[in-house]
């Protein structure tokens, strides 16, 4: 069940061709853990919603403050029986039908979708997680490539190369040719006690979840987190490597190309994540 526009209805029964999410992918999106109810890092989730729709000209109804869209959440996961478990929360927002490029409206719609998740607290794979780089298409650093809008055509390519190549993830670039992020989620880059991750500007998604890492990681006296441009040459050089993104927290990777990598500092951070999780 799915909630449309504050009912609770069946999946079949909302989308036809000229949904402008599906025609234009004139759409944002937020993807939420929630845990036993609760929506973690809501108020991030919902700040990024607002300035994402600002950006894209969208009209913010009167009524879409954080304690309407949090009930509505909660509907939802009522409605799948998922109040007492842990759950992946799809919030997507897009513009009414009408127009072509140009809309008739900038009047929004939402669709609210709820699933099941296996982990309640955010823990440590140990399993094999090779990576390599996505070179067919670049990101293109604007404002818009920070956004979560439905425009995600590179990701579903360089998923379906990452398939195709035994790997479990890939790490895209930019046109200045820098390493950006991976697939599903923000990169950090670990050599000796710096900790590095792409700076808004070279066009890396507002990831909620690198948000709080970069809280975390500044909180903590031996490290340092820089916001710097990353390079190819520097992933074989260090460290370690892992991703993030609001439902795993952090994966670490296991390989790149011949290097083999440690996850000692993603272990540390997964504790402190989970404890900022919990005081939330």
């Amino acid at each position: 069940m799915i909630n449309f526009n504050g009912t609770i209805q069946d999946t079949k029964t909302v989308l036809n061709s000229n949904n402008r999410g599906f025609a234009y992918g004139d759409a944002l999106f937020e993807t939420i853990k929630t845990s036993y109810g609760k929506l973690l890092f809501w108020e991030d989730h919902y700040f990024r919603l607002m300035s994402s729709m600002r950006i894209l000209r969208m009209e913010i109804p009167m009524n879409f403050n954080m304690e309407f869209l949090e009930a509505e959440i909660k509907n939802t996961l009522e409605a799948n029986q998922l109040t007492d478990a842990s759950a992946r929360i799809k919030l997507t927002v897009f513009r009414n039908e009408g127009g072509l490029y140009l809309p008739e409206t900038n009047d929004v719609s939402f669709i609210i979708d709820a699933k099941p998740l296996e982990d309640d607290f955010y823990i440590i794979s140990d399993k094999n997680y090779e990576i390599d780089l996505f070179k067919d298409f670049y990101i293109s650093p604007s404002l818009l490539s920070t956004l979560k809008t439905n425009n995600k055509a590179l990701n579903v390519i360089g998923s379906i190369y990452a398939k195709e190549n035994n790997l479990q993830n890939c790490l895209t670039l930019n046109t200045n040719k820098n390493v950006v992020e991976a697939l599903n989620g923000n990169v950090f880059v670990v050599k000796g006690n710096t900790i590095k991750t792409a700076p808004l500007t070279d066009g890396c998604l507002k990831g909620v979840m690198r948000k709080q890492l970069i809280e975390v990681i500044k909180a903590i006296p031996e490290y340092e987190l820089v916001e710097a441009s990353i390079s190819a040459f520097e992933l074989q050089k260090a460290d370690e490597i892992f991703i993030s993104n609001t439902i795993t927290g952090i994966q670490p990777v296991s390989k790149y190309r011949k290097k083999i990598f440690t996850n000692t500092v993603s272990k540390s951070l997964i504790q402190k994540l989970n404890v900022k999780m919990r005081l939330n």
